[in-house]
């Protein structure tokens, strides 16, 4: 960027100064990786140290100049006793015709985003601007912080003025290098994309389409890639727990990091532990990752900047990547509708593919109301849905919708979506599902992958979900915790205008109900106790509550049949808690007539434990095993093919006395 284009930007700018303070390092002292807050100034009072600034060195004497941007990576080892003037600042570009102009010429190129280092021909007026500031900001008065901020502003034309006189080169902090940086120390942490694009002061947009242009991945997608070739380190190298490893990388989910794992290398944690130390042991070596040959594809696509943030290792993803041109203009289009919906709010608009939304009012237009609310308008064939978040106007007959977690309600209703968060291997409607683009986990979906597909209508679970995408099309939130399954289904309905299709499923389901209590009351079962539980030897969940899936629904909710009395009085109670975590000594008091145990790849075995082997329940052959990833949902769908199969395993099972 040209010194006088940074003036005009100067000139155009709107201005806080955040904090400035003074610091001194003794020698041999260290920061390492130290994260900007926001834009700063570092200058040099005395003594001497090295300065990297996002991996470029500076050698800083005394008054030497450095300024670095929002998020960018800060090292200092002091040579000698340092001291230095911190500035942090805040600016923008404050007239929305010159800051739309410059940033169609070019993003992020005001000079708030500039990174360089120079040593002042006259450094003593910087000094005196700073230390003069630095006086007027401890003062702390609205006076004194108004003359701090004209201070700033002499400071900046001494600077710009040296800058001029001198030549400096300087260049733009690249957002890419500084992500990747990031989600290295930071991928055990929770990371998003719109906490990547505020930390280095970027649009959630433009950083994860820069990002991708140099690294072929997502900001997120890079995110678990990092952490799984974490785990595979892990795994091989150590004999930590599955847990311990889980949580070492950034899943609090132990089962959510199996499946992601399975994903994106193709086999569980367990099998590819087992297999690659066996590999070791054949081979007589020790084990080099990068040689493994079990469908782990290495990819070098990102190269360009220092050897130690190079990301070598790859995967497979079901993810599409779309790089069509067509795809680019879309995009291009979509992030023109995001602009204009920004700047309105609360106007009625015949929506179209793509368009944002939000709370809406009819229009005017001829409409007719269906059974449940909704209101379809017949001229532009739409409907207005009634939500918590206000009135969402949807097309009347969607053609490409994206759900997050829902999939099963909606499968239930006859509508297979385009795309879908990611969804365990063994659940009902995994069939169902064929050919279906996966967004990554429900909580964290991937923006940029739902842009690409262009969708007309998203149904999320959560606020965060629906804040995240209901720029991208018109949005529905469901908030399905504070729902039964029947209320859910129904809200699902309304949007697509299958409330008729809706009550079939209900009436069939509490049909099948009623049979199975039948039948399992004709076989002397229906009065039997039934506990739930989850866990290992180091302990064992005990599931107390009609909603927290793992077969619950359909036991205590549906069939209405009874825990223990230790269990059942808390599930009468109906707390938020889901369960109890219990030691394997105490747990038989826990555990009734019959016992399902939900299992999952990886869970212990309690074959040889004497504890376990004593229980009635599981010594006389009345322990049901249940798959983790099937018991994991709680949609209609899944609570019939749930049903079934507990109904099925009790008849099966020997008889309770």
């Amino acid at each position: 960027m040209q010194l006088d284009e940074q003036m005009k930007c100067w000139n155009q700018a709107a201005v806080k100064v955040l904090d400035i303070r003074r610091i001194v390092m003794e020698t041999g002292a260290q920061l390492s990786s130290y994260s900007l807050p926001a834009n700063g100034f570092i200058y040099t009072i005395r003594g001497s140290a090295q300065l990297q600034l996002d991996g470029q060195e500076h050698q800083a004497e005394r008054f030497y100049m450095l300024h670095g941007t929002k998020g960018a990576s800060l090292d200092i080892q002091a040579n000698a006793d340092f001291e230095y003037i911190l500035l942090y600042y805040r600016a923008f570009l404050a007239f929305p015709r010159f800051r739309n102009k410059m940033l169609l010429a070019q993003p992020q190129a005001a000079p708030f985003s500039l990174q360089y280092g120079f040593t002042p021909s006259s450094p003593l007026g910087l000094l005196r601007y700073l230390s003069e500031m630095e006086k007027a900001w401890a003062q702390s008065t609205q006076l004194d912080l108004l003359h701090t901020k004209s201070l700033f502003y002499q400071f900046i034309h001494e600077l710009m003025v040296q800058l001029y006189a001198q030549e400096v080169q300087t260049e733009l902090a690249d957002p890419v290098k500084q992500t990747i940086r990031y989600i290295q120390n930071h991928y055990r942490e929770q990371v998003t994309l719109d906490m990547l694009a505020e930390q280095f002061n970027y649009s959630s947009r433009h950083l994860s389409m820069r990002f991708k242009r140099k690294t072929g991945y997502s900001p997120i997608d890079y995110l678990i890639k990092t952490r799984i070739g974490k785990a595979r380190d892990l795994l091989v190298r150590s004999d930590a727990t599955l847990g311990d490893i889980a949580a070492e990388v950034g899943y609090s989910d132990v089962y959510y990091f199996s499946r992601i794992f399975k994903k994106y290398v193709g086999l569980s944690p367990s099998l590819y532990q087992k297999m690659m130390r066996k590999k070791a042991r054949t081979e007589d070596r020790p084990l080099h990752l990068s040689e493994s040959s079990i469908g782990w594809t290495l990819k070098s696509r990102y190269i360009d900047y220092d050897n130690h943030y190079q990301y070598k290792d790859g995967g497979s993803t079901s993810m599409k990547s779309k790089k069509t041109s067509a795809s680019m203009i879309m995009i291009a289009l979509l992030s023109l509708t995001m602009l204009l919906a920004a700047c309105s709010s609360g106007t009625a608009a015949t929506r179209s593919a793509g368009e944002s939304t939000g709370a809406n009012s009819n229009s005017g237009n001829q409409a007719v109301t269906s059974e449940t609310g909704s209101q379809v308008n017949k001229d532009n064939e739409t409907r207005t849905v009634s939500t918590i978040k206000g009135d969402v106007i949807v097309p009347a007959n969607p053609k490409r919708v994206v759900v997050l977690y829902l999939q099963g309600d909606v499968i239930a209703l006859g509508v297979k979506p385009i795309a879908t968060s990611d969804v365990y291997d063994g659940a009902a409607y995994k069939s169902e599902l064929e050919g279906v683009n996966s967004l990554g986990t429900w909580f964290e979906p991937n923006p940029e992958a739902v842009i690409d597909l262009n969708p007309d209508l998203i149904i999320v679970p959560s606020e965060e979900t629906y804040n995240t995408l209901k720029n991208i099309a018109p949005t529905v939130y469901i908030p399905y915790e504070e729902m039964t399954t029947e209320e859910r289904l129904h809200s699902i309905a309304s949007i697509f205008g299958k409330e008729k299709e809706a009550e079939v499923l209900i009436n069939d389901l509490n049909s099948k109900v009623e049979e199975s209590k039948k039948t399992l009351a004709d076989a002397g079962i229906l009065d039997k106790t039934i506990s739930i539980i989850e866990g290992g030897l180091k302990g064992m969940v005990v599931v107390e509550s009609k909603q927290f899936g793992r077969g619950s629904q359909a036991v205590y909710e549906y069939l209405e049949m009874k825990a223990p009395k230790v269990v059942q009085d808390k599930i009468d109670v109906a707390s938020e808690a889901a369960g109890s975590t219990i030691s394997m000594e105490v747990l038989p008091e826990y555990v009734g007539d019959y016992v399902f145990r939900s299992v999952y790849d990886g869970a212990d075995n309690l074959t040889d434990n004497p504890v376990w082997s004593s229980i009635p329940a599981v010594k006389e052959g009345r322990l049901i095993e249940i798959d983790f990833d099937f018991f994991y949902y709680s949609d209609i769908y899944s609570i019939n093919k749930q049903l079934d199969f507990v109904v099925d395993k009790l008849l099966s099972a020997p008889r309770a006395r």
